[in-house]
């Protein structure tokens, strides 16, 4: 095979090594950073519930005070009553007291009902932050264990690069920018094994004289369809 030719081809093997990093980076950062959403999702949880908590303290406090003032208004009823000379006067003063005993009766109920929510939504408060102590003291060995494992990532990666920049130094430029030209939209897919007379980057036959040149591996071949850099795997040049 073409010395050129073979150097390009193992190019674009390290180029994909290199980039298959990535996705093992991502999975290992997904761990914390899935740990911090759940966190920030509780954070957000319990700042909501005290927030409700708070508006129904406060309705909790007003309907304290107009149950005050309602009983203030009866004992005042009954001081009037002593006083009271007509039968229409009487009346009026027991329809004050009868409304005022259901505003008294439904503020009552309504502190009751109040007393309840206030009560549940602080225990679920509660369990919220349970969890987020939980959470904080799992968080700094999360951050460790995926630490350590960007550490092992990061040296494999360095030694891949340290390879590259080897090979890359043994190259000549020509060469060097023919492939960089491809690779900017080939990506990992730049230099492409050919399998049953077709390019593996495109999936199109080639022709019998394209692939007479691939399989003779004397220059750099090129996919007539796609222009992806061709070659022919080790186990099927031992073949041919």
């Amino acid at each position: 095979m073409n010395k050129h030719l073979k150097q390009l081809i193992d190019l674009s093997k390290i180029d994909k090594e290199i980039d298959a990093f990535d996705p093992q980076i991502e999975a290992a950062n997904h761990k914390y950073e899935s740990a911090l959403v759940k966190k920030e999702g509780l954070e957000s949880n319990i700042e909501g519930l005290e927030n409700e908590i708070k508006d129904e303290q406060l309705k909790h406090k007003k309907n304290e005070l107009h149950l005050a003032e309602l009983s203030q208004k009866l004992e005042e009823n009954r001081k009037k009553s002593a006083e009271i000379k007509t039968e229409k006067e009487m009346k009026s003063l027991q329809l004050e007291e009868e409304i005022a005993k259901e505003q008294i009766s439904f503020a009552n109920e309504e502190i009751e009902r109040l007393d309840r929510i206030i009560e549940s939504k602080t225990e679920r408060v509660n369990e919220l932050k349970a969890q987020m102590d939980e959470l904080d003291a799992n968080l700094g060995s999360v951050k460790e264990e995926v630490d350590a494992k960007l550490a092992e990532i990061d040296g494999e990666r360095q030694q891949v690069f340290a390879r590259k920049q080897e090979l890359v130094s043994q190259m000549n430029q020509k060469g060097l920018s023919f492939y960089q030209k491809i690779r900017r939209w080939a990506k990992n897919t730049t230099a492409v094994p050919v399998r049953n007379q077709a390019c593996m980057g495109c999936f199109m036959v080639i022709s019998d004289k394209v692939y007479a040149d691939v399989i003779k591996g004397e220059e750099i071949t090129t996919c007539p369809h796609c222009g992806r850099i061709l070659y022919l795997e080790e186990e099927a040049t031992a073949e041919a």
